[in-house]
């Protein structure tokens, strides 16, 4: 489905405002029974009321998205399996528009900056409930001082670059060598993406270039439209299964098995 929309900020979505977390947290949902959710590190008046309506109002500064999920939802607590991805590449690749059209099945057409958003959702991976938590960070090149936060709380990242474009290529080396920095992991669960395979005429990075890339690293390649969803899913999937074998490895209940699921492979 796709949806033109002026701005994601536009929306209008209800929030839901838990009372002990008036002042310093809000949660936005999608629909009743969804599961998911768009978090906010916004501040809510103490007047507001438990549930109303509102449009999403970004902030004024660049901040690290509020880490506090409230105590109220168990959607908040959850019990399965949480696997934490963060949205790493230039700006304007179309790392917003791949995290909506997972999260919402919604394309936008207009690009309008990220500086930091959250979202949530419960998914069935493998037959197993589990929850998937995405962070769409600021590819823009003055955000860059904060970054190092952001890579912290990760447990894999998803790359972005666009393959009309070959700076934003050229780019995810700084990307992949700065949270390779950060988190001292050259290990760490990371997927490649070249988007915007829909306009595949109009391209200036091959298949191979992005192919060879990923296979000097050794993570997985994937081309992906957000316009039409091709290979959407799969990025996403692949990105939690290798998280989850890799904590598994790490409890030593699947010894090895990372290794295996984790070798390079590439789907167009």
């Amino acid at each position: 489905m796709h949806v033109k929309l002026p701005s994601i900020k536009h929306q209008s979505i209800t929030y839901i405002v838990f009372v002990e977390n008036l002042i310093t947290y809000g949660c936005e949902r999608t629909a009743p029974d969804s599961g998911d959710y768009r978090h906010s590190d916004h501040p809510v008046p103490a007047s507001a009321a438990a549930s109303v309506s509102a449009s999403h109002i970004a902030p004024s500064a660049p901040k690290m998205p509020s880490t506090k999920r409230g105590t109220s939802a168990t959607s908040l607590q959850p019990s399965a399996p949480l696997h934490k991805l963060i949205m790493v590449g230039r700006g304007g690749v179309g790392k917003s528009s791949l995290t909506l059209q997972y999260m919402y099945g919604d394309f936008i057409e207009e690009y309008d900056p990220t500086k930091a958003d959250s979202y949530r959702k419960k998914v069935c991976l493998d037959n197993e409930e589990c929850f998937i938590d995405i962070l769409d960070t600021a590819g823009q090149e003055e955000y860059a001082a904060i970054r190092d936060n952001y890579y912290r709380t990760g447990e894999g990242f998803v790359c972005v670059y666009s393959i009309l474009e070959p700076d934003t290529f050229v780019n995810t080396q700084v990307f992949r060598e700065q949270i390779v920095r950060v988190l001292d992991d050259e290990g760490i669960p990371f997927v490649l993406v070249g988007n915007k395979a829909d306009l595949a005429d109009m391209r200036r990075v091959s298949t191979q270039q992005g192919q060879q890339q990923a296979d000097e690293w050794g993570c997985m390649y994937f081309e992906t439209s957000a316009k039409t969803r091709q290979n959407v899913e799969e990025v996403y999937e692949a990105l939690m299964r290798l998280i989850w074998h890799r904590k598994q490895h790490k409890l030593g209940a699947h010894g090895g098995e990372y290794g295996k699921i984790g070798k390079k492979c590439s789907i167009l």
